[in-house]
């Protein structure tokens, strides 16, 4: 047993610890614990909890190897994901805490007075959580696979046993205090490494600073080699996709059902928009650092292990080869690795690149517990709002509003759990990469909660009859979409699989908007409710056009 194994594996039982010890000190005790962490989290805690929500597998282990992959397209995905952040903040989250509710369903079956799209939403939510929760556990299973030493399908259901203990244990609050010591753990992982390597490279402690120098030596190194240059735009995807992409990514984002409800465990519509405000700081440090994370590993590989002899490669290319995730094959029998003959997965290339840059056992262990922080912390958000979509808006609203605050509690709990297992099965042989699977969630909430949340908080004409028709048309169309991108090659203007979510957004809202206008108009009530929903709280309504202080 080597050092590195007993360092990396100290360091993540340490922090499993830590975050088993916080759920149990944080248990969920009433129901208000356990969906909405008692209301009482402030905003600064809130945006780590939020950064640690967001900051999943895809953002920790998938988005740099993305990015080092694709080059300038790969970039998509952080002017998407962080630009959502900026729709949310201030067109959805003040509003929807202001509502008072306790899950994005909740509030759709209120404002529109609808059990139907109550249910529907609770589907919806279902749906795109799971989705998302498969990505997050197949990273998981990168991390404890490569750690361990084992098939990465091993590594998945270890973690599926650990995410399902402390979820179902500590809920909401658990989660929440949980996510804050997540996001500190993963986000020096992160730039711990960067740091290291802009100091290897160029002898530079800023990452940010020192990354056009190597983007400008990368350049030659790729002319040289006669291959596409890594910062040449659309070489991957057509101009369409990525702008579809972005469009997907954004609006995903402002309709993530399990990101929405963190605005709901503060006190006021002004904790909201500073836990938003909190939250773009936090997730910017690492967003801002992908990039060159990105670049640097990229330029290492060029220069330290292609164009090495095959039989005298660094000794971390082996373990991650018994993972299934590094290929190398000397095609062309010269007896030296090629650039084109080393295929490395993108969900890897963060987890790896400690080993590659030789950073020691430390960074190497610290890296593995931020990527699992990443991983767990987004995953028991997730199964949360799979949780509170069953037990809170189907089985208490709808079933049995007569239930006790410990039957429902039983309910979601035995939720996350059945969940936690059912998504383990599938991320054992997960339908894509980490970024893809979850880009695919965006695209689901993009075509239904985004059009319905909008919609229902910025235009009082909406109603029932056109809410539930948008949600189903949105489902319906990104779901074919994606099918249809992915296993039969159909595509328009070369829009791919990860970019449904453009179609399914422009369907759902013409047909919200069409089906609204030709049925009947919501109560004077309801329409009363949702102008009040606009303002701070310390405005009320008077006299049909007055806004007047408290």
């Amino acid at each position: 047993m080597d050092n590195q194994f007993i360092v990396s594996v100290s360091i993540i039982l340490v922090t499993f610890a830590l975050y088993i010890g916080i759920a149990v000190y944080n248990k969920a005790r009433q129901t208000s614990d356990f969906y909405v962490a008692g209301r009482g989290v402030p905003p600064i805690f809130n945006g780590m909890a939020i950064g640690a929500d967001w900051m999943s597998a895809a953002s920790f282990i998938g988005m740099a190897g993305t990015i080092m992959l694709l080059g300038y397209d790969g970039l998509a995905y952080i002017m998407g994901w962080t630009g959502g952040y900026l729709l949310l903040t201030f067109l959805l989250a003040p509003q929807l805490r202001k509502s008072g509710r306790y899950t994005v369903p909740e509030f759709i079956g209120d404002r529109f007075e609808s059990h139907a799209a109550r249910v529907i939403a609770a589907l919806c939510t279902i749906i795109i959580s799971f989705t998302y929760s498969i990505g997050q556990l197949s990273g998981s299973g990168v991390v404890i696979g490569r750690l361990l030493e084992v098939d990465a399908r091993i590594g998945t259901m270890i973690g599926v046993v650990l995410i399902a203990f402390y979820a179902a244990f500590g809920g909401m609050k658990g989660i929440t205090w949980t996510q804050v010591a997540q996001y500190l753990i993963l986000i020096i992982a992160y730039l711990i490494p960067v740091i290291f390597m802009s100091m290897q490279l160029m002898n530079n402690p800023l990452p940010w600073i020192s990354y056009g120098e190597v983007m400008s030596k990368m350049g030659e190194l790729d002319r040289e080699l006669g291959i596409t240059e890594y910062f040449a735009p659309f070489t991957n995807d057509t101009k369409w996709q990525f702008l579809a992409l972005m469009f997907t990514l954004m609006a995903g984002t402002a309709g993530l059902p399990h990101v929405i409800v963190r605005f709901y465990t503060v006190s006021t519509m002004k904790a909201a928009r500073w836990s938003g405000a909190w939250a773009l700081l936090f997730i910017g440090l690492l967003y801002l650092s992908a990039p060159a994370y990105a670049a640097f590993s990229r330029f290492i590989l060029m220069t330290r292990v292609a164009g090495q002899p095959i039989d005298q490669l660094p000794a971390w290319t082996q373990p991650w080869v018994n993972t299934g995730k590094l290929q190398v094959a000397d095609t062309n029998g010269d007896g030296i690795l090629q650039w084109n003959e080393l295929i490395i997965a993108n969900d890897i290339v963060v987890m790896a690149t400690p080993e590659i840059a030789n950073m020691g056992a430390f960074v190497i262990g610290l890296v593995a517990a931020g990527a699992m922080a990443a991983a767990l912390s987004t995953a028991g958000g997730l199964l949360i709002a799979i949780s509170s979509s069953f037990a809170h808006d189907i089985y208490y609203r709808v079933l049995r509003p007569d239930a006790s605050d410990n039957n429902r509690l039983l309910v979601g709990r035995i939720t996350i759990v059945a969940a936690t297992l059912l998504a383990g099965v599938i991320a054992l042989d997960p339908p894509g990469a980490i970024t893809q699977i979850v880009a695919w969630a965006f695209a689901l909430a993009c075509g239904t909660f985004f059009p319905a949340l909008i919609l229902g908080v910025w235009w009082k004409r909406a109603n029932a009859n056109g809410v539930i028709a948008g949600m189903l048309v949105g489902l319906t169309v990104t779901l074919a979409y994606i099918f249809a991108a992915k296993f039969g090659g159909f595509t328009i203007l070369g829009i791919i699989d990860t970019g449904a979510g453009v179609f399914g957004a422009a369907a759902a809202i013409l047909t919200n908007i069409i089906v609204s206008l030709s049925t009947k108009a919501p109560s004077q009530k309801v329409q009363d409710e949702v102008q009040d929903l606009r303002y701070p709280e310390q405005m009320t309504y008077k006299d049909g056009d007055v806004w007047m202080n408290k």
